[in-house]
């Protein structure tokens, strides 16, 4: 059996045996949620269950719905030790499923909608999308939305243009291709070309796919430009501070030490005429967490265009959205709402996306806290450390490639920095540490 289907086939049935599990658990103070999925590491050594509310609620608590789980982790693992009988089970990493949240509260709306209005004048609303007027008809424009998980989060796709069918082929090609790209460069599979790198480019010269040699060097082009606040090479920081599980923990000082001296886009050399990678640290592991998903969405919005699509919103995760185009009678663009860093249930601003992207950074994303202080999961590479001082980033840019990029490199350098030096072509919304936002470059 190919490792991919074993692996879906594992973390399948340990979200059946775990969702039965729970039903029959005796503890009263235990929430009521159901298992959205279950993604397995590399080593089948954790295994990230993410979870959502049973009923419906407006607003997400992980205090609430997560720490009553983890509190019963270790006898919930004995038990499905005894159901699964592996050869090692898994430590449970549970975690909110913001996505399935998002995607349920999008389709309540969708379904109240049609209740209301002629089904032809239903059209697409993410993210808070207007809603256009019953004029879309005579444009004669079809709809098509699909979903799906891939890359660790949900890829949604908003599509329209004058055949449904297409638009069917579109999403089907777009999720073939997310998943295309996950395979590419994902550290979370053993088997991907960028965990090929990592194994290897520390002894030797290791021959790259074209598609690496581009994507690594636009990287690197980040990092200069940033000033080392974005480095792709960032992989042991992000492990070292547990961050790869899914979860975070305090690292020692020695620990981050030792992890720091294997961080450096300067130690990264790509032979472009060759097509090989070479670190030049021993412990150097390339990261894609600041851009994958912005590049799978520039590539997904490449495809569906030729394939008819006139208009589309894009989104993965809701942290890398492309509007392309605009939706009929919505002449301005998409109507897209950035979610308050302090209070989940609030929008901080509302813009319109016409032919560029969206990306956000916030440390309310993956983040512990220890003795009353909170640690994100955006790190400063030349520190080692936690970013501080600022607590949401969301830049507009032509490629979703530069917005997410920017968007780790703004948080990380700050508020100051991103003032004087920010690029002239994004524009970025800062929330400093309490909540106070700002436009800087213009909306």
């Amino acid at each position: 059996m190919p490792k991919g289907f074993q692996r879906e086939r594992v973390a399948g049935r340990i979200r059946r045996e775990l969702s039965e599990i729970l039903l029959g658990f005796n503890d009263a103070e235990l929430p009521s949620v159901y298992i959205t999925r279950v993604e397995l590491g590399p080593a089948y050594d954790y295994a990230k269950v993410f979870l959502a509310p049973a009923t419906p609620t407006k607003k997400l608590d992980e205090a609430v719905l997560v720490e009553p789980l983890r509190r019963v982790a270790p006898a919930l693992r004995g038990q499905l030790a005894r159901r699964l009988r592996l050869r090692h089970t898994p430590e449970l990493d549970f975690r909110l499923d913001a996505g399935k949240q998002n995607a349920d509260r999008i389709d309540e709306l969708l379904a109240r909608i049609a209740k209301r209005s002629k089904p032809l004048a239903v059209l697409a609303l993410l993210f808070g999308v207007a809603v256009p007027s019953a004029a879309a008809e005579a444009k004669k424009l079809e709809r098509y939305e699909a979903s799906a998980s891939v890359m660790g989060s949900t890829l949604r796709l908003a599509l329209y243009g004058p055949n449904k069918s297409h638009l069917a082929s579109a999403a089907i090609a777009a999720f073939d291709e997310a998943r295309r790209i996950d395979k590419l460069i994902s550290d979370y599979r053993p088997d991907s070309e960028w965990s090929r790198i990592n194994e290897r480019a520390a002894s030797e010269p290791v021959e790259a796919s074209e598609e690496t040699i581009e994507l690594l060097t636009a990287c690197r082009e980040y990092s200069r430009l940033s000033e080392g606040a974005f480095d792709v090479t960032i992989g042991a920081l992000v492990d070292t501070w547990g961050f790869f599980k899914g979860s975070g923990e305090l690292p020692s000082p020695a620990e981050v030490r030792r992890a720091r001296e294997a961080v450096g886009y300067e130690m990264l050399e790509i032979d472009a005429s060759g097509r090989r990678v070479r670190f030049l640290r021993r412990g150097m592991r390339i990261d894609p967490g600041g851009i994958g998903k912005g590049y799978a969405v520039d590539r997904v919005v490449a495809l569906v265009k030729e394939y008819g699509a006139v208009a589309a919103l894009v989104s993965a995760g809701e942290s890398s959205i492309y509007a392309l185009g605009a939706p009929p009678d919505e002449p301005d663009g998409w109507l897209v709402s950035v979610r308050d860093p302090i209070d989940s249930g609030k929008s901080a601003v509302e813009l319109r996306l016409r032919d560029e992207s969206l990306s956000t950074s916030g440390s309310y994303e993956k983040f512990f806290v220890l003795e009353g202080k909170t640690y994100s999961h955006i790190l400063d590479p030349r520190t080692g450390r936690p970013a501080e001082g600022v607590s949401a980033v969301s830049v507009r840019a032509a490629s979703t490639l530069d917005s997410e990029a920017w968007t780790t490199a703004l948080f990380v350098n700050g508020v100051e920095w991103t003032r004087k030096h920010k690029p002239a072509n994004v524009r970025a919304y800062v929330c400093a540490d309490g909540g106070a936002c700002s436009w800087i470059g213009g909306e």
